[in-house]
């Protein structure tokens, strides 16, 4: 992660910026993370009133959230292979075909609607220019 925490009085700082902001992002509480950066939880509420600091914070939570989009999708075959296969074995009990089948079916339909909104979004911004 590169660094956009203004420094002050150099690296060391800098440095110590940046394993807060990891630690924040893998820890329960601000007094954990602050001990996990090795700071004092005060030093880290302190850096967290800082525009710099709460920059750098948010652009890692981005990065954080977009990595387990990605990884949500990656798993969105896995999840429909699972639903096909509740859905076919003829084993599984009535009430677990029924609902992979109905989930299979809701998904279906709003991404039907998503389509449909997308299309005429598409429409309206092409008028509007």
């Amino acid at each position: 992660m590169k660094s956009t925490i203004s420094t002050g009085h150099g690296e060391k700082k800098s440095r110590k910026q940046e394993q807060a902001v990891i630690a924040l992002l893998s820890e329960p509480s601000i007094s954990a993370a602050a001990k996990v950066a090795g700071i004092g939880e005060t030093t880290l509420r302190r850096w967290m009133q800082d525009n710099s600091f709460q920059e750098a914070y948010r652009g890692a939570k981005r990065q954080a959230v977009g990595q387990a989009i990605s990884r949500i999708q990656q798993s969105s075959v896995k999840a429909v292979e699972t639903l096909e296969g509740v859905m076919d074995n003829p084993k599984a009990p009535a009430m677990a075909r029924v609902m992979a089948a109905k989930t299979v079916l809701e998904t279906a339909i709003k991404a039907v609607e998503l389509e449909e909104i997308e299309a005429r979004l598409t429409e309206l911004e092409r008028r509007s220019e």
